[in-house]
C-alpha cells in the first residue's frame, strides 16, 4: 500500500528567517514539482507554499524512504540547507496527512484563523501540479477534496466573519456608522503601517477619496501615490476634515494632533454628517475630548483591541464548528484511500474465477460439439452470470470493510483461501485435464473492473 506523506515547516514550527529560505513564489513552482518527481520514492507530488509555510506532498512508496526524500528536496530549495534544522520540520502520514490540508484549506491552522486568502493558494498549489502532471488519483481527489472542505466551511460557518485585527476592526465599525461604504473619504494622519494596513482596507471595502496628511511632506505623497490618493500638510487637516468621512490617526507624536476645538469647527460646514475618528496611536493622537461633539464617532486603540477580543471568541466558537466538519471529512476521505487496498484482491479473485469459468467452458464445449452457436452463447453467459453471481457479495463485503485492519485480515484470507499470491497456482480442472489457456490469464471485462455494474454496488 502507498503511503501518503507531507513534510513541511511553517509558523507553528520555524521562526521567519527560516521560513523565508524556503518560500517559492508560485511561478517557481514548476521546477520545485520536477525535482520532486524525479525522487525514486515519489508517485504523485504537490507543492504548497505562503509567507507561512513551505509543505510537499507526496504519495510515495515507503514511509522512511518517502519522508527522508521529501525532507531532502525541501532542504535544497533556494540552497535552505543546514538552516532547516529537524525541529524546523513536521511530517505526517495517511489521516494525519489528510486532515493537516483539509485544516490549511479551512484557515484552522493559519496564523490568523479564518482568514480567507488560503483556500485561494490551496487551489494555486493544486492548479500548478496538475498542469505540471504531478498529481494521480490520489492527490488529485486530496485536493478537490480539501478545495470543496474549505468552501463548505465557508458557507456552513461564521470563521470569516468577525474581524481579527485592528486594521479590520476599524472597517467593521466604519461599516456600523456608515452603512456601505462606497463613495466615503478617508484620510490617514502619518504613515504608520498599521494606519496605512487599515486605509488599503477601506479602499478595499469601497472608499473613494483618500488623503494623506504627514509631517514629512515627500513621505505623504509616496504614500498617497500608492493609493490613489493627494498628499497635504499637517497644517491642512482642519480643512480637510470638512470634506472626509473617516479619519485614521497615527502619527507618533507626544501631544494630540486633533482637538476638541478643531473637531468643533469642522463639524459646523459638515451639516450633521456624521465623523468617524479611529486613533491608533500610542501616545493618542485624538484628544479623548472630541468624542463629545454630536455625530463624532472616536475609537482608539484600546477600544479596536476589545472588539478584536470578541471577535476572536466568536472566530474560535466557529472553529470548533469547522474542526468538526475538517473531522467528518478527513475519515470520508481516508476510508476511500484505504479501501483502494482492497481492489488487488478484488481484481485478482476475479482473474481468478475468470479463468477457471474460461478453463472449464472451453472443456465443456470441447464435449458438447452437436450445440448450435445460439446454444453455445447461452453456455458461455451461463458460466459469466455465475461467476458474477458468486463474487457480488463476497467483492461488495470487502469493499464496506476494506478500511482498517479488519479490511486487512478479510483481504489476506481471501488471498490464502484461493491461493491468489500463488504464482505457480492456476485452475485446476478435474481428472487431471489440462486447460486450454494460458494459466491465470485474466479475459474479458472482469479484468479491468474489479466489480463490474451488473446489479452491483457502485465503489
Amino acid at each position: 500500500m502507498p503511503h501518503l506523506i507531507v513534510v513541511g515547516l511553517s509558523h507553528h514550527t520555524a521562526p521567519v528567517d527560516v521560513r523565508e529560505r524556503v518560500a517559492l513564489a508560485p511561478d517557481a513552482y514548476p521546477d520545485a514539482l520536477a525535482r520532486v518527481r524525479a525522487l525514486a520514492e515519489v508517485r504523485e507530488c504537490a507543492v504548497l507554499s505562503t509567507c507561512n509555510r513551505s509543505e510537499l506532498y507526496a504519495l510515495t512508496d515507503s514511509y522512511h524512504g518517502g519522508k527522508d526524500a521529501l525532507e531532502g528536496a525541501l532542504r535544497a530549495f533556494e540552497g535552505a540547507g543546514a538552516a532547516i534544522r529537524d525541529e524546523h520540520l513536521f511530517r505526517h502520514e495517511g489521516p494525519a496527512a489528510v486532515r493537516h490540508l483539509f485544516r490549511v484549506a479551512t484557515s484552522l491552522d493559519a496564523m490568523v484563523v479564518g482568514e480567507p486568502q488560503v483556500l485561494g493558494q490551496v487551489k494555486e498549489a493544486y492548479r500548478a501540479a496538475l498542469e505540471q502532471g504531478a498529481l494521480g488519483p490520489v492527490l488529485d481527489r486530496l485536493f478537490q477534496r480539501a478545495l470543496e472542505v474549505g468552501k463548505r466551511v465557508r458557507t456552513e460557518t461564521d470563521i470569516g466573519a468577525y474581524a481579527v485585527s485592528v486594521s479590520y476592526a476599524a472597517v467593521e465599525l466604519a461599516r456600523k456608522i456608515f452603512g456601505p461604504l462606497e463613495g466615503r473619504a478617508a484620510l490617514i494622519v502619518g504613515a504608520g503601517e498599521t494606519g496605512e494596513l487599515t486605509l488599503k482596507h477601506l479602499k478595499a471595502a469601497g472608499v473613494g477619496d483618500v488623503w494623506v496628511a504627514n509631517r514629512t511632506r515627500a513621505a505623504a505623497e509616496d504614500l498617497a501615490l500608492a493609493l490613489g490618493g493627494r498628499a497635504i500638510g499637517l497644517e491642512s487637516i482642519e480643512g480637510a476634515l470638512g470634506a472626509v468621512d473617516i479619519v485614521v490617526s497615527q502619527t507618533g507624536a507626544h501631544e494630540p494632533v486633533l482637538r476638541k476645538e478643531t473637531v468643533e469647527r469642522a463639524m459646523k460646514g459638515r451639516r450633521g454628517r456624521p465623523l468617524f475618528l479611529i486613533d491608533i496611536a500610542v501616545p493618542r493622537d485624538v484628544e479623548a475630548a472630541c468624542g463629545q461633539v454630536y455625530n463624532v464617532f472616536v475609537y482608539d486603540i484600546d477600544d479596536l483591541g476589545r472588539v478584536v477580543a470578541g471577535n476572536r471568541e466568536r472566530r474560535a466558537e466557529e472553529a470548533e464548528k469547522a474542526l468538526a466538519i475538517v473531522q467528518q471529512e478527513t475519515g470520508r476521505f481516508t476510508e476511500w484511500f484505504e479501501g483502494l487496498e482492497a481492489v488487488p484482491t478484488i481484481v485478482a479473485l476475479r482473474q481468478r474465477f475468470e479463468a477457471v469459468r474460461v478453463a472449464e467452458t472451453e472443456r465443456a464445449m470441447g464435449r458438447l460439439s452437436h450445440l448450435n452457436e445460439r446454444d453455445r452463447k447461452l453456455v458461455a453467459q451461463f458460466g459469466e452470470t455465475l461467476v458474477h453471481r458468486l463474487l457480488h457479495g463476497p467483492t461488495s463485503q470487502l469493499k464496506h470493510v476494506a478500511p482498517g485492519e479488519r479490511g486487512a485480515e478479510m483481504a489476506g484470507a481471501l488471498r490464502y483461501l484461493f491461493r491468489l499470491d500463488d504464482q505457480e497456482s492456476g485452475p485446476r480442472p478435474p481428472d487431471g485435464a489440462a486447460p486450454t489457456h494460458e494459466r491465470g490469464a485474466p479475459t474479458g471485462s472482469a479484468a479491468q473492473d474489479p466489480d463490474p455494474p451488473t446489479g452491483g454496488d457502485a465503489t
